[in-house]
């Protein structure tokens, strides 16, 4: 997830937009660029040897050579120009290019290690443009090279440069960024049986009276504010609003307070279906080793396939390990690029693909979920209509490559899982896939990487078993073969300074995966030894361990993953077993929820100390799932609630008015830093794909060596520490790990539109009656058509816990495909009239405890239990 790249020398720089409010006149220091008007001629300006440059016209113009990879590929520049340490500078410059680019305009040391002092992106279009920054410099460059680097476009264009001025004095800008209105809503809109709640920034002590406009006008809603005081996160001084009691349906609504008008959002209950949509799109976006196909995703986003061995590619499909590391080499083609660089991480990807199965898993276990939107024709997905799922289509291309990672039998660490494998170095930003030349390398195994993979087969072993059973079978033996691997390497971590060209990932407590991978592997096959494993961890019924109350759950801490596996997942835990792991997904729900309430911006996140972490979004979309299981559960409102007033603050309602999902709300984070949706450093490349939500505050970019943070937020409020610029690696990166509970809540929150306050309405009662034996039980079915409208032929799906069997079968077709069981009619039950109601029955054998299934899809639908 680290976009660092060449970032060391790409991004580690000052950057500041001049001309802010309050900045005050200050005077010029000399001249310290030579022949700026090139009135001189060419002289002391330097330029690569691939784009002739001459003057013309007065101007400095050059040649840019086609299909060049990087930005650095193609500079103009002058040398020897003296930096002082900790003097402000103004360099300005006037550009055009006969193709749009934007030009990396740089301040550094003109050799190894390229110290920077300023790195900025800056836009230059076929008309002349007038660039200025102003920067303060961080370290003295006796000899700085400044330079203005063309490269890497796909045409030929003509660069032309004049009037270029660098100097001291500058009076250094302060960032004040810009957060528009001071009345805070959900931007994209409130479901009309949901809760709608907003924040107001003011100093006003008393209430103030709010007013709901619909979107002609007219006076939809009214009352009062109620002060909060200041806000710990912003430091602002706000009140807060609900207008909870609004139900009609509408766009363009705005709410008023004291002059002040909100951006515009919808009460309708459909808000979230394209996010569901757009937030698998995700993954397919950002698949490696297969092109992008513009009938699916349109023809700014489509590419051809990376890392795929064609030039200047080295490729997936051969890769050697790192010197030292193994003499081996492996296909690890596929998969998903992690972030904004091109690396592929096991820890990063398995809870990534086991928070998209969970998505789908839900729709088997849920009440109030519906699988219909992810069914096999309904998703961005080049494998559609193959009668398998969209969304298992799209988890396979991550699976498929975290099993190609595993450590081949007969090798030392045989059944271990490498840890990651990206470019040797970093590169550079933009960067399309297909053009990237570095050598990929395979990094060590650890046990962290091999228990993901361990966790993530198991469950995929399972959801797989009723489209492919080949497949099944493989993700098994992946995660039996990779947990005996881990138990025999119990401490092989990955190393901390392992982070050049792609970051370290490291992490020294492996309790939380040994956790996670042992409920998987015991709720899909049953066995005691898993079974043994979990009751024994010391994660097990300790919710602050597996849910801490700073964070939760992350791809470093992962033990919640497992809660939430057995406490939803049919499995062979005793009734009073499974009662416990409920009770610790409630009690972490419950301080969420209190968070939720408690916080002038409603999020169910409240870090000690107001320490937002990186990617601090997808801890807020974290906390979100655990809160949705807990209302799966339980049906509880307080636990819905909070997960939409989690929506809200992310599409919205928070100190800096942004919505955080490309696509979705007025103002919209659209920069965020991404080596190939890079619209802000060349305009001929696109800005993230709708649904991308960027990783959001983060106290810790400071002190990373994130330069955009450094310049420009220093000093800020916890949850001001953002800022939608493509340099902000800290703030602004995208990632797999981030988008994954994006899509299990967007699916979440789109089955709540559906159906309300109370879950979709119910056509269907099942009694499900087991009558226990020594080595197995008999059960009858009843299924009870409760709506209006005749169902036929009708399926009714459930769950199996455990490692139960069908055998004696009778009035009904029966189908078994691992934990998945399906009844259909036979010939003269195979209509269900209104108010009529099917009996069937079978015998099951079981080794263990073998609870009754939780929930019943008929037709995909849910049904009411009996």
């Amino acid at each position: 997830m680290f976009g660092t790249s060449a970032a060391a020398l790409l991004f580690a720089a000052a950057l500041a937009v001049p001309g802010t409010a309050g900045a005050q006149e200050a005077a010029p220091g000399p001249e310290q660029i030579t022949n700026g008007d090139f009135a001189a001629g060419t002289a002391p300006w330097w330029w690569t040897a691939n784009a002739p440059t001459a003057v013309s016209d007065g101007r400095l113009c050059t040649e840019v050579p086609a299909g060049t990879a990087n930005a650095w590929d193609v500079i103009v520049g002058q040398n020897d120009v003296p930096i002082v340490a900790g003097e402000s500078y103004e360099l300005s410059y006037t550009a055009s290019s006969t193709v749009p680019l934007a030009a990396q305009t740089r301040v550094q040391e003109a050799v190894d290690p390229y110290t920077t002092v300023l790195a900025t992106a800056d836009p230059v279009g076929t008309d002349a443009t007038r660039v200025t920054r102003t920067f303060t410099a961080s370290v003295d460059l006796p000899a700085a090279s400044v330079q203005l680097q063309i490269g890497g476009g796909e045409r030929a264009t003509t660069f032309c440069l004049d009037d270029v001025s660098l100097r001291g004095g500058a009076e250094p800008p302060v960032y004040v960024p810009d957060t528009g209105s001071p009345v805070r809503v959900n931007q994209v809109g409130y479901l009309p049986h949901g809760p709608k709640s907003g924040t107001l920034v003011t100093d006003a002590d008393a209430p103030l009276t709010w007013t709901v406009k619909d979107g002609d006008g007219s006076t939809a809603a009214t009352g009062t504010t109620v002060p909060q005081g200041e806000d710990p996160s912003s430091h602002q001084r706000v009140h807060t609003f609900d207008f909870g009691g609004l139900t009609t349906a509408g766009d363009g609504y705005t709410v008023e307070v004291d002059g002040e008008v909100s951006e515009p959002f919808s009460i309708r209950g459909d808000l979230y279906d394209g996010l569901r949509s757009d937030a698998l799109a995700y993954f397919y976006h950002n698949r490696s080793g297969t092109p992008i196909e513009a009938e699916l995703v349109g023809e700014a986003y489509a590419r051809p396939a990376g890392h795929i061995g064609v030039a200047p590619n080295k490729g997936d499909t051969d890769v050697p390990c790192q010197p030292g590391v193994c003499d081996y080499r492996l296909d690890v083609s596929g998969g998903w690029y992690d972030a904004g660089d091109h690396g592929k991480y096991v820890v990063n990807g398995g809870i990534s693909v086991a928070q998209l199965m969970s998505t789908y898993e839900r729709t088997l276990t849920a009440p109030n979920a519906e699988s219909a939107e992810l069914a096999d024709g309904e998703l961005r997905v080049p494998e559609r209509d193959n009668g398998v799922p969209d969304i298992l289509d799209e988890a396979r291309w991550e699976m498929d490559f975290l099993i190609r990672m595993q450590v081949p039998a007969g090798e030392e660490l045989a059944g271990m899982a490498h840890h990651k494998m990206h470019d040797a170095e970093w590169t550079g930003l933009p960067m399309k896939p297909h053009l990237d030349p570095q050598q990929r390398e395979l990094h060590p195994p650890s046990t962290a990487a091999t228990l993901n993979l361990a966790a993530s087969a198991a469950q995929c072993a399972r959801l797989y078993a009723p489209f492919d059973a080949d497949f099944s079978d493989r993700c098994l033996r992946a995660a039996e073969t990779a947990w005996t691997a881990a138990k025999q390497h119990p401490d092989v971590l990955a190393d901390p300074n392992d982070g050049t060209g792609g970051g370290a990932y490291s992490d020294n407590d492996v309790s939380d995966e040994f956790y996670w991978a042992a409920a998987e592997l015991f709720t899909t096959t049953g066995k005691d030894t898993y079974r043994q494993a979990v009751l024994s961890s010391d994660l097990h019924g300790d919710t602050d361990k597996v849910f801490p109350a700073g964070g939760g759950i992350s791809w470093g801490s992962t033990g919640g993953l497992g809660v939430l596996t057995l406490a939803t997942v049919p499995n062979g835990l005793t009734s009073a077993q499974l009662g416990d792991v409920r009770s610790v997904v409630t009690t972490a729900a419950d301080r969420y929820a209190a968070q939720s309430r408690e916080q002038a911006y409603g999020l169910p996140y409240a870090p000690s100390g107001e320490d937002y972490v990186w990617g601090s979004n997808s801890q807020v979309l974290n906390n979100m799932i655990v809160l949705a299981t807990a209302h799966d559960l339980t049906g509880g409102a307080a636990y819905q609630d909070a997960v939409l007033r989690g929506a809200d603050y992310l599409l919205g309602r928070n100190p800096l008015n942004q919505s955080y999902v490309t696509g979705y709300g007025e103002r919209d984070s659209h920069n965020q830093h991404h080596r190939f949706w890079a619209h802000q450093n060349d305009p001929a490349l696109p800005n993230p794909a709708p649904g991308s939500v960027a990783g959001g505050p983060n106290l810790t970019a400071i002190a990373s060596g994130d330069p955009v943070a450094a310049e420009k937020l220093t000093g800020c409020a916890p949850a001001m520490c953002y800022i939608d610029d493509i340099g902000s690696w800290a703030t602004n990166e995208i990632t797999i790990n981030w988008n994954a509970p994006l899509a299990f809540i967007a699916s979440y929150l789109d089955d709540a539109g559906d159906g309300g306050r109370t879950g979709p309405a119910r056509a269907c009662e099942v009694t499900y009656s087991s009558h226990p034996w020594n080595s197995g039980s008999t059960v009858t079915v009843r299924v009870e058509n409760t709506g209006s409208e005749p169902v036929s032929p009708w399926s009714l799906t459930w769950l199996l816990p455990g490692e139960q069997r069908l055998s004696h079968t009778w009035s009904a077709e029966f189908d078994q495909s691992g934990r998945t069981v399906s009844a259909t009619p036979l010939a003269w039950n195979r209509t269900l009239a209104p108010g009529a109601a099917v009996d069937f029955g079978f015998n099951t054998s079981a080794s263990g405890p073998a609870p009754d299934p939780g929930a019943f899809k008929l037709n995909g639908r849910a049904c009411t239990s009996g």
